[in-house]
């Protein structure tokens, strides 16, 4: 049994088919998503919000020591 390469042509085009309207909506839900996300992020980090005083506003210091004068 001999299949021509022009019905294999057929079946391969015939067998896939995209649906290009979900993939639109889907592409234009993601990038709204991402914008969004984006203009959050960058609002962030202008906006100082207060945190609660049980946590420390910076983390924890190591001790400091005092380095004496040198003479020369």
């Amino acid at each position: 049994m001999a299949v021509s390469t022009e019905s294999y042509m057929n079946l391969d085009q015939s067998a896939f088919h995209y649906d290009y309207e979900t993939l639109r909506t889907t592409g234009v839900i993601l990038a709204v998503i991402m914008f969004v996300g984006g203009i959050l992020i960058a609002m962030s980090k202008k906006c100082k919000c207060t945190k609660s005083k049980s946590s420390p506003v910076e983390g924890p210091q190591p001790p400091k020591t005092e380095v004496p004068p040198q003479t020369v």
